[in-house]
């Protein structure tokens, strides 16, 4: 059973209710769904009796549960890729249809045997059989919807594969429960939850072949080849070329592969763990399903509680405060405190899981992302099948232990110790993930936290916009207006549309507040009002020409932006930077640019360029070095947004940086390029040649 995909987020209501109007959709999804909570019914019940089996030898017991989700976790290793060949040579509904039936049987069979083998190799033929049943599956699916419904469809098809998981943990809790009630009345059954979860199983995949068998929408046709058959050495293979050249997605990659370590001790050892501390198969479902609706919480609101932060900092420090809850559930050897971490847990690592895919699919070019993320599907598979294997021998070595001293009586055991190892390891490879991937490095995530309770830090961290916006700050005399020019021509050339504009003076009512803030004729303005100014001019700015352009999809640079009023007069006037740049923020609505380009010189080097000197120009030189050294820290304090160039290079040596810089930002590659004008234009010359040559 290779649950290695995330849980996807709930898809808007409409669009939902859009596809499951459809009637030979809805009764596919209705036998997923019913087939999913039978197929976690059976991990829980799986696991349960492997524990039952081992009569209470502890060591037993660990390697026992170990092996059921090793079982389940081979054959995708190794049958993949050819299953899904092999499965596009049948017809999609009978061989449907069948495995469900074979499902059916393996299943009922397990509580008949009653023995680890048949238990094992029940598991593993169940796995082999449903390798083939996904891919056929999967290609019905987009013959069953309108093209446009295929993404919708898609989420609720995820959605009934891991959302039946806690509904799965409270009906095992409730047959724990009940068990000998149902025995009583039906003698056939025995007083035994986990053979009567096997049942319910059984009869879930016998639910799903009769409904499977009536859909003859459905056609026989083979399903196209996926991308992503390749083996799980090639995949690895491939993504590590890849990955290894992406300081960021290495990071990312190793804190998955952190969070999976963890996931892989606590998955093979719940059981365990929880029968050390006096529960049994109802505790153990409480338990399975708080992870998962812990999980599903972070999943689903994660990313809008904390909206704000960069994702780069959150992945590192969920997948940190994860592992601490980790290594906290095995302090506190209590059944019913357990639950509640948990569930603080699995929403942790919901929030860590969604935050490291969407980054994942962010930070990825479309071209490699498909090799990136089979990279990392088989990197976590092969992961959970070695700390599987691993942590019930770590378990089984430290065993049970009691320690007495004088009046104090100390238990431990293996699995609280394996689960406590996961932790820091979880918390290690978080605190390194977070100190590697963190764009903010000299900035405290407890100044995050301050700034985002003000609603502050959203500017901070920027904000999605559909085009591009680039900003050039520096001293006076760096020489911006000329790379300006230059950047915009060059991206012109990659057949983009670009917006230049300028601070002050970029609009009507900007050239007026240009005239009022330089010229020479104003006299002395009050540093407050001059901040003012500025910010109004701003507004409008971002009001008549960037807002307007990046929603058409433009690229915007513009000489000065938000940092000018930061550094000239916040730093130059002596006013506190903060409270300039929530003035800007709020006339701004908290627009950032994507990248922000300071050309640095000293400052009576910029000055000695000027021919002329307007009235801020004319500040003493003081003035002007408070300025330099602001624009030096604000870039140091944020370098993924900041870019600084040694302004006394060459034009064409600061042109190359620059360039550079804006080649390498994901955001560049999303823009759809502009029709040229290249190609008529020179259609226009040829065809007045030919007729300067025919005449």
């Amino acid at each position: 059973m290779a649950r290695t995909l995330p849980t996807p987020a709930a898809p808007a209501p409409d669009q939902a209710r859009g596809v499951m109007a459809i009637p030979a959709f809805r009764k596919l999804w209705q036998s997923m769904a019913f087939s999913s909570l039978g197929d976690w019914l059976g991990l829980l019940a799986t696991t349960a009796m492997a524990q039952q089996l081992s009569a209470g030898d502890y060591s037993k017991a660990n390697f026992a549960i170990a092996g059921v989700f090793i079982a389940r976790l081979l054959p995708s290793v190794f049958l993949g890729p050819l299953a899904g060949v092999i499965a596009d040579r049948f017809d999609r509904r009978k061989l449907m249809v069948v495995s469900d039936i074979f499902r059916c049987a393996l299943y009922i069979s397990i509580p008949l045997a009653a023995n680890y083998f048949w238990l094992y190799a029940a598991t593993i033929l169940v796995e082999c059989i449903t390798l083939f049943w996904s891919p056929a599956k999967e290609a019905s699916v987009p013959n069953l919807v309108p093209k446009d419904k295929l993404e919708s469809a898609n989420q609720v098809s995820l959605l009934a594969a891991y959302g039946t998981a806690p509904i799965a943990a409270v009906v095992f809790s409730l047959l724990a429960l009940v068990s000998g009630a149902i025995a009583s009345a039906f003698p056939i059954f025995t007083d035994n939850s986990t053979d009567l979860a096997l049942y319910i199983n059984a009869a879930s995949f016998a639910y799903a072949a009769w409904t499977v068998w009536g859909l003859r929408e459905i056609p026989a046709g083979p399903a196209s080849k996926k991308e992503g058959d390749a083996g799980v050495a090639k995949s690895l293979l491939e993504g590590w070329r890849f990955v290894s050249k992406s300081k960021i997605v290495r990071g990312l990659i190793v804190g998955m592969v952190g969070a999976f370590i963890a996931a892989g001790a606590v998955i093979g050892l719940a059981r365990t763990f929880v029968g050390d501390l006096g529960g049994g198969d109802a505790a153990y479902g409480v338990l399975f399903g708080s992870v998962f609706s812990g999980l599903a919480v972070g999943i689903a609101f994660g990313p809008r509680v904390f909206a704000q932060f960069s994702r780069r900092r959150l992945f590192g420090a969920s997948l940190t405060i994860a592992g601490g809850f980790l290594v906290l559930l095995a302090a506190i050897p209590n059944l019913v405190l357990a639950v509640f971490i948990v569930v603080l847990l699995g929403t942790f690592s919901g929030i860590c899981w969604v935050t490291g895919f969407t980054m994942l699919g962010m930070e990825v070019q479309d071209e490699v992302r498909g090799r990136t993320f089979a990279f990392m599907q088989s990197l976590i598979r092969v992961t959970l099948v070695a700390v599987l294997a691993i942590s019930p021998l770590i378990a089984a070595s430290v065993g049970q232990h009691d320690i007495k001293f004088k009046n104090v009586h100390f238990s431990f055991n293996g699995a609280a110790i394996t689960i406590l190892i996961a932790g820091l390891i979880a918390s290690l490879i978080g605190a390194v993930s977070y100190r590697q991937m963190k764009d903010r490095p000299n900035v405290s995530l407890w100044s995050d936290i301050a700034n985002a309770l003000k609603g502050e830090l959203g500017s901070i961290t920027g904000a999605n916009t559909k085009g591009l916006f680039i900003a050039f700050e520096g001293g006076e005399g760096s020489g911006k207006s000329t790379q300006t020019k230059l950047l915009k021509g060059w991206l012109e050339e990659q057949g983009h549309s670009v917006v230049l504009s300028r601070e002050p003076g970029g609009t009507p009512l900007g050239k007026e507040l240009r005239n009022i803030l330089l010229s020479h004729s104003t006299g002395e303005i009050s540093p407050r009002a001059e901040a003012l100014l500025y910010a109004a001019d701003r507004a409008n700015h971002v009001f008549e020409v960037i807002r307007p352009a990046l929603e058409a999809g433009d690229i915007v640079i513009t000489d000065r932006y938000w940092d000018s009023s930061i550094a000239y007069q916040g730093a130059g006037r002596v006013l506190e930077p903060g409270e300039v740049a929530r003035i800007s923020r709020w006339a701004t609505e908290s627009l950032f640019p994507t990248l922000t380009i300071v050309l640095d010189v000293a400052a009576d080097v910029g000055l000695g360029r000027l021919k002329k000197k307007d009235r801020l120009e004319a500040q003493p030189l003081a003035f002007h070095e408070r300025i330099r050294q602001e624009y030096l820290q604000l870039a140091v304090l944020d370098p993924e947004r900041y870019l600084v160039v040694d302004g006394n290079m060459g034009v064409d040596d600061i042109y190359s940086a620059i360039i550079t810089r804006v080649a390498e930002l994901p955001a560049l590659s999303k823009i759809p390029k502009k029709p040229s004008r290249i190609p008529q234009v020179l259609k226009r010359k040829v065809k007045s040649v030919v007729k300067v040559k025919i005449s």
